[in-house]
C-alpha cells in the first residue's frame, strides 16, 4: 500500500500545481517566477526536515551529477514547460499532457532491460496513455488551436520519462528519499536562479501583491510534500509505477480547473478518465519484474511486486 498512497499523494499534488500556476498567472506573476521562488521555498523546507533527521544529502562528484540532471529533466525544464503553457492551452490540457510519460518510461525501462516484459503491466501502461490520449486528441482537433504550445506541452513528458529512467540508473549508492529531494530541489534553484539573472527574463514579485506570496508559500509547500513523495515512490515503486502519478495528476488537475476555476471540461473526459483508471489498475496488480544482476544466478527470477528498488 505504501507505494500506491504515495502514487495518489503525489499524483493529487502534481495535479494542484497546474491549478496554482494557472492562479498565479492571474495575479500576475510571471511562470518563471512562480516556479523559481517555490522550487527555492521547498528547498529551504526539505533541507530543514532533512538537518532536523541528520540526512542531509551526501556532496561529492556521483550525487553532484545526480541531482543536477535530474534537476533538469525532472524538475526544472518540464515543469517551466507546463507552467508556461497554462496560460496558452489551459489547465485542463496540460493536466493531461503529464499523463502521458508512462508509455516512454515503460519503453524505456524495457529497452534498458530494467525490467522484463509482463504482459498486465503492459496493458495497464497502454490503457492509462490510451485514456489520455483520448482527450488530447479531442483537445487538438478544437477549432484554433494554439499548435505551436501544444507541441511545446507534449515534449515535457518525454523529459519527465527520461528522468524516471535516469534517476533509477543513477541512484546514488546509500541514498535516502528525503536526502535525495533536497539535493535535487537545491539544483533546480540554481539553474531557475540563473535563468532569472539573464537579460530579459524576470524573477519579480508584484510588491505588495499578497496573494503572489501567498501563492508562492501554498506551491512550495506543495513542491515539499509532491517531490518528497516522488523520491519515495521512485524507491518502492520504481520508474513505471511513478510515472503512473502522471495519470493521477491528470484527473485531479482537470477535475479542480473544472469545479473551482471554471473552465470548461475537455471533451470525452469521463471516458479517458475511465479508461485511464482502468489503466492504473492493471499496473498496480502486474508484476514488476526487475532484470538479474550481473552476480546473479543463471534463471534467478526477481519479482518485486510488493516493494523493493531498481537502485
Amino acid at each position: 500500500m505504501v507505494p500506491f498512497l504515495c502514487l495518489l499523494g503525489a499524483g493529487s499534488l502534481l495535479g494542484l500545481s497546474t491549478d496554482l500556476a494557472k492562479l498565479a498567472g492571474d495575479a500576475g506573476l510571471s511562470p518563471l517566477a512562480f516556479l523559481t521562488w517555490s522550487v527555492v521555498g521547498a528547498t529551504l523546507l526539505l533541507t530543514v526536515v532533512a538537518a532536523a533527521r541528520r540526512r542531509l544529502p551526501t556532496v561529492n562528484r556521483r550525487t553532484v551529477e545526480y541531482f543536477v540532471i535530474a534537476a533538469l529533466v525532472s524538475l526544472a525544464a518540464p515543469n517551466l514547460i507546463f507552467f508556461s503553457a497554462v496560460p496558452n492551452v489551459g489547465v485542463s490540457f496540460v493536466a493531461l499532457a503529464i499523463a502521458f510519460p508512462p508509455l516512454y518510461t515503460y519503453l524505456g525501462a524495457l529497452a534498458l532491460k530494467m525490467e522484463r516484459f509482463d504482459l498486465r503491466r503492459a496493458s495497464g501502461v497502454a490503457l492509462a496513455l490510451a485514456g489520455s490520449a483520448f482527450i488530447a486528441a479531442l483537445a487538438l482537433a478544437e477549432p484554433d488551436a494554439p499548435t505551436l504550445w501544444i507541441i511545446l506541452t507534449l515534449l515535457g513528458p518525454v523529459l519527465l520519462a527520461v528522468g524516471n529512467i535516469y534517476r533509477t540508473r543513477r541512484w546514488p549508492p546509500g541514498g535516502t528519499p528525503d536526502g535525495l529531494a533536497p539535493g535535487m530541489l537545491g539544483a533546480a534553484s540554481v539553474m531557475l536562479l540563473l535563468i532569472g539573472a539573464i537579460p530579459g527574463f524576470s524573477l519579480a514579485v508584484p510588491s505588495g501583491n499578497r496573494v503572489a506570496l501567498l501563492l508562492i508559500a501554498v506551491q512550495a509547500a506543495v513542491f515539499a510534500g509532491q517531490y518528497l513523495l516522488f523520491f519515495v515512490l521512485q524507491q518502492r515503486g520504481g520508474p513505471v509505477y511513478l510515472s503512473l502519478l502522471g495519470s493521477v495528476a491528470a484527473v485531479v488537475g482537470s477535475a479542480i480547473a473544472i469545479v473551482l476555476l471554471g473552465e470548461e471540461p475537455p471533451r470525452g473526459l469521463l471516458v479517458g478518465g475511465l479508461v485511464s483508471a482502468a489503466g492504473i489498475a492493471l499496473i498496480a496488480t502486474g508484476r514488476r519484474i526487475t532484470m538479474p544482476p550481473a552476480d546473479s544466478h543463471p534463471g534467478q527470477t526477481f519479482d518485486t511486486r510488493s516493494a523493493g528498488t531498481d537502485a
